[in-house]
């Protein structure tokens, strides 16, 4: 049977939406990943959850494993990866709480290894298409999901991953609107890269937390207003996941 792997962001990595859960250890040629891998079902679903910064979020977004976390989802069985991350929003109408289903990413990252691929074979190198990032399957069921359980959300947007763990300027965060980005994070598009690269179907929901900077008339995002932003909804993202799930 399939096994479907869960990224989970910050905040949004709880291990008790499994039942029949235990911990699987997992090594890589890449290292081993951020967190112990939890195996479970979901709906009857064979599922495998993975901390992407570490089940104590010990793991700053340019330290995270990214290889050694994607090709152990890979090593377990897993045929389709779907994420959760917690985004900042560049748009007026992607408020606090709303969901978006990341459809294109934009990378402004520097020191991360966004490949499996040290060095190609003889004469045959592996240059991944990356037109369409997020597996448009998994998106239309997570669309889906949002729509049955009434959930507030937005059909597509463009993410850009910085580097991190600070947040932007608002010089930065003023570049990025014009740049199309739609949402900000720290994680996505390293992430999709790889995922790709494997062959996984990868697909990410995106929780809205704040403004960023870009708007004056809002206090610049702090951690503190993210934490309360995801305990107000985190549920949202976790009945996406499991009405998602039941659905594959």
């Amino acid at each position: 049977m399939a096994q479907i792997g869960i990224i989970g962001g910050s905040g949004l990595d709880n291990p008790d939406i499994l039942e029949n859960a235990h911990d699987v250890e997992v090594d890589t040629p890449f290292g081993v990943p951020n967190s112990t891998l939890r195996k479970g079902t979901i709906s009857g679903k064979n599922v495998v959850l993975l901390a992407r910064h570490g089940r104590c979020h010990t793991c700053p977004p340019t330290q995270v494993n990214y290889r050694a976390n994607i090709a152990a989802l890979k090593e377990v069985g897993c045929t389709a990866i779907l994420a959760t991350t917690a985004v900042g929003s560049l748009r007026e109408e992607i408020d606090r709480g709303h969901l978006v289903i990341l459809d294109q990413f934009i990378d402004f990252t520097k020191h991360r290894i966004s490949t499996f691929h040290d060095r190609f074979p003889p004469h045959n190198p592996v240059h991944t298409p990356m037109a369409e990032p997020f597996d448009e399957g998994l998106r239309q069921r997570l669309i889906g999901s949002c729509k049955k359980l009434d959930i507030t959300h937005h059909e597509r947007g463009t993410v850009v991953t910085i580097e991190g763990p600070r947040f932007s300027t608002r010089a930065e965060s003023n570049m990025f609107r014009l740049f199309g980005a739609d949402v900000i994070n720290m994680s996505i598009a390293t992430e999709a890269a790889l995922a790709n690269e494997a062959g996984l179907p990868y697909a990410a929901v995106a929780m809205s937390t704040d403004y960023d900077c870009w708007k004056l008339d809002e206090a610049p995002v702090t951690w503190d207003d993210i934490l309360r932003i995801f305990k107000e909804n985190a549920e949202k993202v976790t009945s996406v996941l499991i009405d998602t799930i039941a659905s594959i």
